[in-house]
């Protein structure tokens, strides 16, 4: 029997290969949907998929318009605008590729960037030293992976900056497999969390969530999940 409190969830997010996606028949799948689903059915509620651009999902939470969102890194300026569940459920290594004729390289210094031209991805978060050092970095904005990989490509930007996890199954998809390359250095490791909105009306959901999404950890679930994913947890 359902609780009274039982209702939709509405959980948004935007394509983020193996973690939030949409399949062949339409249906939204990867790690984040998984476990939304499995915890919304232990929680008593059942819960509806939609995906956006990644600037609109977040924008969407901020404002209560949807329930739950699926994968954002947490960092001081979202925590404005969006309450993160305790506990995170993907990690990702964030880095720079180029062409692989291009002979680049880069040590973690990001003083030594300044005559390089770079590509970011609209709305993504790329760690405290990437932010401190974004003013005087020559940066363009993609809204894709496909589109940030192919102004490497066609030279109008020095470096990509993106996450391996996004990245590498594009580089397949387009065929660009050895002509880009990532560079060693890792610019940064972020955790992907679910958000909800800051309102207190959403407390209660939120503290539900993280209580069901622990003893999915504790239990070796998340894991399991993360393995057949091929999405690496913390």
């Amino acid at each position: 029997m359902q609780p009274a409190s039982a209702r939709e969830l509405v959980a948004i997010g935007a394509h983020f290969e193996r973690v939030f996606e949409r399949g062949q028949e339409g249906e939204i799948i990867g790690l984040g949907p998984e476990i939304v689903r499995i915890l919304a059915q232990r929680m008593g509620h059942t819960v509806r998929f939609e995906l956006y651009p990644w600037a609109r999902a977040q924008a969407l939470i901020a404002q209560g318009k949807a329930d739950i969102l699926v994968g954002p890194y947490k960092t001081a300026e979202r925590q404005q605008t969006m309450a993160f569940s305790k506990l995170a459920f993907y990690q990702d290594q964030m880095v720079f590729y180029a062409r692989n004729d291009a002979n680049a390289s880069w040590n973690g210094d990001f003083g030594a960037l300044g005559d390089q031209r770079i590509v970011v991805l609209n709305g993504w978060a790329y760690g405290a030293a990437f932010d401190q050092a974004r003013p005087q970095l020559r940066l363009s904005v993609a809204n894709s992976v496909d589109s940030g990989l192919k102004m490497l490509v066609h030279q109008h930007v020095n470096l990509f900056a993106s996450n391996r996890r996004n990245t590498e199954p594009v580089l397949g998809r387009l065929g660009l497999v050895g002509q880009i390359v990532m560079l060693p250095k890792v610019i940064d490791v972020q955790e992907g969390y679910f958000a909800f909105p800051r309102d207190t009306s959403f407390d209660t959901l939120r503290r539900d969530f993280d209580a069901a999404f622990q003893r999915m950890v504790d239990s070796g679930e998340l894991k399991k999940l993360g393995q057949r994913h091929e999405v690496i947890v913390p």
